[in-house]
């Protein structure tokens, strides 16, 4: 069917309109192209946008007349231009003043047949070429230009930003990028018809600017827009107004967009470069909940340059030892004394050159570089060397949390991975806890389902970190498999302040009596933090209340002193 199609579409009749006050000059027209195309007719201007309204996607040109009544050739063009859909469609003026040809090829016209009608064959060649150059022309726009949106596609946005640069060597330009905000969610809310008119409305925002700044644009990615352009003297203008601009286009009054300027480029950077700098300003602005914008900076610059090298430092750090796991431990309170129950292992970076790096700063970093599945594997082998240790010098198995990212639940070696160190070390799958956080579970749920049914079919216990700082939980219990919950710190930071986070803990502990699986409060610093929680029945407490995370060897001493 295919085949067939393309060749009815290779052989069919371009369509042409012919637009011409005078009947005879019709006529002759029809004459010398009926054979090759299909004709249509209108005596005005006012007549021939009617037609055009209704089969401009079939229409392969027009020859127009200038000089006609109710509206003429050059209201006709000027019409033409001001409607995108129309754009496409090459006009070939039929005039013979010397004057009007050439301000009719200033407001949009491909060519001109000189009246009269007197050489057929050079009529026929000029219609010929202008429909071959048009369809070429439209092939190259469908190639370049994102179609949804009619701005360039990513490719051509690059190749063209060099054309600006070599043609407008003198100016100054900015580097800017454009994200909506959880677009995800618009498609979700509101649905992809929505989210396509929310992109548009972007788009001609964007359009808007660029008639009065020499630049260009384009869509990459599914919500994001770059823009380079002439340098502003006032680039917080332009981005307040590009905030206000797609606000009022949107409709959307829970729709924002967060904006990055590298203004000024240096011209020393790829093309890449630059607008990579604008998206770091632009990502400075992600938790933010309402439209916002900011500048790459020196301080940006600086700790751009600091992450990479971090990046870099990475597998020299593990093959060193400079990633040093220490473990907090987790005491069960349930009964009149605490109990050393469990710990977790925590990662630290000592760095030779910038001493200790907070996790904070370099577990982010690898999450978003791909680093973080090799960090994993190194404190899981390094946490199940630990608990082997401790069994061998003290004869007491304490089993150890370590964090599985999301990623790594993605990964099909993860159980036999797993399998191999507590093997490996001499140790049960009980002796290794996993903790997942919570967010890691919104993603595909049933994979995630699936892949922790096998590990506890192997003896894994799993823990939810991080319980109720996300909004997928709740509705995740009943299905997920897991056996133990650890409440985010943040409730336990203000429970004895806040009622309101008091109730939720409350809530949290019915919920994960009613489900018969422990729970872990951490971050627990007062004694009046313990006390509440004990008093409301949670299981066990992690926090600098009773210790901060410890070397291996401190809490082996601890251990000693245990038995």
């Amino acid at each position: 069917m295919k085949t067939i199609s393309r060749i009815e579409k290779e052989t069919r009749k371009r369509k042409i309109l012919v637009v011409d006050d005078e009947r005879i000059n019709r006529l002759l027209l029809g004459k010398i192209l009926e054979e090759e195309y299909e004709l249509l007719f209108a005596s005005n201007g006012r007549e021939a946008l009617d037609i055009i309204k209704s089969e401009y996607k079939t229409l392969s040109i027009i020859l127009l007349d200038l000089l006609m009544p109710v509206m003429n050739g050059f209201e006709l063009l000027e019409a033409l231009e001001a409607e995108k859909r129309y754009k496409n469609i090459p006009v070939i003026v039929l005039t013979s003043e010397h004057n009007a040809e050439i301000r009719s090829l200033q407001i949009g016209a491909v060519d001109f047949i000189p009246k009269p009608y007197d050489m057929p064959e050079v009529i026929r060649a000029r219609v010929k070429r202008s429909i071959k150059l048009a369809e070429e022309n439209t092939v190259l726009n469908a190639v370049e230009n994102d179609s949804l949106t009619g701005l360039y596609n990513r490719e051509f946005f690059f190749e063209y930003a060099k054309d600006l640069d070599m043609y407008h060597n003198e100016l100054e330009k900015d580097a800017i990028v454009v994200n909506i905000n959880r677009f995800h969610l618009v498609n979700e809310l509101y649905g992809h018809s929505a989210g396509n008119d929310l992109l548009r409305a972007v788009a001609d925002s964007v359009r808007t600017l660029l008639r009065e700044y020499i630049g260009l644009a384009c869509r990459c990615d599914s919500d994001t827009f770059y823009l380079y352009l002439e340098h502003s003297a006032d680039p917080s203008e332009i981005a307040g107004r590009l905030i206000s601009d797609i606000a009022g286009r949107s409709g959307l009054s829970d729709v924002s967009v967060r904006i990055g300027i590298y203004e000024s480029c240096d011209r020393s950077l790829t093309m890449e470069q630059r607008i990579d700098r604008a998206a770091i300003a632009c990502n400075t602005c992600r938790s933010s909940y309402s439209s916002s914008y900011a500048f790459y900076d020196n301080e940006l610059h600086e700790k751009e340059l600091f992450c990479e090298k971090l990046v870099r430092d990475t597998d020299k750090a593990l093959a060193e030892g400079q990633f040093v796991v220490h473990y907090q431990p987790k005491f069960n309170i349930e009964g009149d004394k605490p109990r050393l129950s469990s710990a977790e292992a925590l990662i630290r970076w000592m760095h030779p050159e910038h001493g200790r790096i907070s996790p904070g700063v370099f577990i982010p970093l690898f999450e978003e570089n791909g680093l973080i599945q090799k960090l994993d594997r190194y404190v899981w082998n390094e946490a199940a060397k630990a608990v082997a240790e401790w069994k061998k010098n003290y004869g007491i198995t304490l089993p150890v949390s370590v964090n599985v990212s999301r990623v790594d639940m993605y990964d099909p070696g993860l159980e036999d991975e797993l399998l191999k160190i507590v093997s490996s070390n001499g140790l049960s799958p009980r002796d290794l806890l996993l903790e997942i956080t919570e967010s890691a579970y919104s993603g595909n749920s049933g994979q995630m389902i699936e892949v922790i049914g096998k590990l506890r079919e192997d003896g894994f216990m799993i823990e939810m970190d991080d319980f109720g700082s996300g909004y997928s939980s709740l509705n995740m219990l009943s299905s997920m498999p897991i056996d133990i919950l650890k409440l985010d710190m943040g409730f336990v930071r203000k429970i004895c302040e806040s009622d309101k986070d008091k109730r939720l803990v409350e809530i949290i502990l019915e919920i994960a009596d009613f489900l018969s699986v422990p729970v872990i409060a951490e971050g627990v610093e007062k004694e009046e933090q313990y006390l509440l929680l004990k008093s409301m029945g949670c299981n066990v407490i992690q926090g600098y209340y009773f210790s901060k995370p410890l070397p291996p060897e401190n809490l082996g001493m601890w251990l000693a002193r245990t038995k």
